[in-house]
């Protein structure tokens, strides 16, 4: 899958998707959405192919590592399933964006891979699919983070 620049950026356009799909979400579930790929902070983001080698203990280390995030930030250790759906859906809607935006995927393969296009903006898109600088991600991840948690 095609990326931002960086998680910051890539978890506030699945923050910024769950809010399209989901009117109704209320902060911690804005938060969830936020910290959804928190583990890839801590130990990197690891391309597919290569998480399917490591395995099932791959899959354990980054449970566990979300969980302790949760417990942190005064979430649930696991979502309920309803919620991880919705942030789920979220990030594949970021996922089509991204591979179609930035990675040349043609619309018809984004779609049988990540579903269909989730609707944002024009101005959203061109906001959160330029690449940010890092002081920049980490400056709008952290603006947006104390709004859903105040």
């Amino acid at each position: 899958m095609g990326r931002t620049s960086s998680v910051a950026q890539h978890t506030l356009l699945v923050e910024a998707v769950l809010r399209q799909q989901v009117s109704s979400a209320d902060d911690k579930v804005r938060l969830a959405a936020l910290l959804h790929d928190a583990p890839e902070y801590v130990i990197g983001d690891m391309i597919s192919p290569f998480k399917a080698v490591i395995g099932g203990a791959y899959k354990v280390v980054e449970h566990r590592l979300l969980a302790a995030i949760h417990i942190r930030f005064g979430l649930p250790q696991v979502l309920a399933e309803a919620i991880t759906k919705q942030i789920k859906a979220a990030d594949m809607g970021a996922a089509y964006l991204e591979a179609t935006r930035l990675a040349g995927f043609k619309e018809a393969e984004a779609k049988r891979l990540f579903g269909k296009d989730p609707g944002l903006s024009e101005e959203a898109e061109a906001d959160f699919l330029t690449p940010w600088t890092a002081g920049k991600a980490e400056k709008r991840f952290l603006t947006r983070f104390e709004a859903v948690v105040s």
